[in-house]
């Protein structure tokens, strides 16, 4: 090639739907450079495996290390700098097995259990964690999102609804859990949801906002928080690198 390139190794979650959607936005200014005699142009790896051969073709394993953790050394008794890991020798082991956790509301999982633990079976998740709750206020609002308790009447119904009866909480696990359950119960009103696709969960369990049938962890770090808060007494699986190192 007569003109260098630029190769760039770039690391984020969802990251193959974010890149590509960027990169469409670039168009217009790919059309412009064009009409000045120079051309843009982008090329992106489409999958991890692609990913993965990509990356060794032009970066090392030194090019790759995630920054330093910090943890806790109890030979120390103070916390340290843990050692550095290879991020290629995160892509050579694949996606990670990761926990989530799945709250069904009250009313919910009495009539529907069997058909939503057949759903989970079907989408490859194993359930390692199972429990009735009662939930108390303070528990409901730690499950509630922001935008919930910034209106009285609206937190109020959340609590009310939530606490009048018993709760079943599920931790799962499976490559990629959360997103997984994320995308599965689709978005908290079941109206909306209806509309978008009528095979979402809280499309078929949901009848307001309020009774939608299901809690899903929304991230990574509030899945160990729920973890944590549901299940002390731990997890009846062989603990994955991942929840070792969140101490689960």
């Amino acid at each position: 090639m007569s003109n260098p390139v630029l190769v760039c190794a770039l690391r984020r979650i969802n990251a193959f739907a974010v890149l590509a959607d960027a990169l469409k936005r670039l168009t217009p200014y790919r059309e412009k450079l064009s009409k000045n005699g120079s051309l843009l142009q982008t090329v992106m790896a489409l999958t991890p495996e692609v990913t993965f051969r990509k990356a060794i073709l032009f970066f090392t394993e030194t090019d790759f290390h995630l920054l330093k953790p910090i943890c806790f050394s109890p030979v120390a008794g103070e916390h340290q700098r843990c050692p550095a890991e290879s991020l290629l020798a995160y892509l050579q082991q694949g996606a990670q097995i990761l926990c989530t956790v799945l709250l069904i509301k009250p009313g919910a999982w009495s009539h529907s259990l069997a058909r939503i633990l057949h759903k989970l079976h079907l989408e490859k998740f194993t359930v390692v964690g199972m429990k009735h709750v009662d939930l108390d206020p303070d528990v409901v609002l730690s499950l509630l999102s922001s935008e919930v308790k910034q209106d009285p009447a609206v937190l109020e119904a959340h609590c009310t609804y939530l606490t009048s009866g018993t709760a079943l909480v599920l931790c799962l696990q499976r490559p990629n859990a959360v997103k997984k359950l994320i995308d599965l119960l689709g978005p908290e009103d079941p109206k909306l949801a209806q509309a978008l696709d009528p095979f979402f969960w809280r499309a078929q369990y949901g009848t307001s906002t309020v009774q939608n049938g299901f809690y899903g962890s929304k991230s990574y770090q509030i899945a160990v928080r729920d973890m944590k808060l549901f299940f002390p007494e731990g997890l009846c699986c062989t603990k994955c690198r991942t929840l070792e190192e969140e101490e689960v």
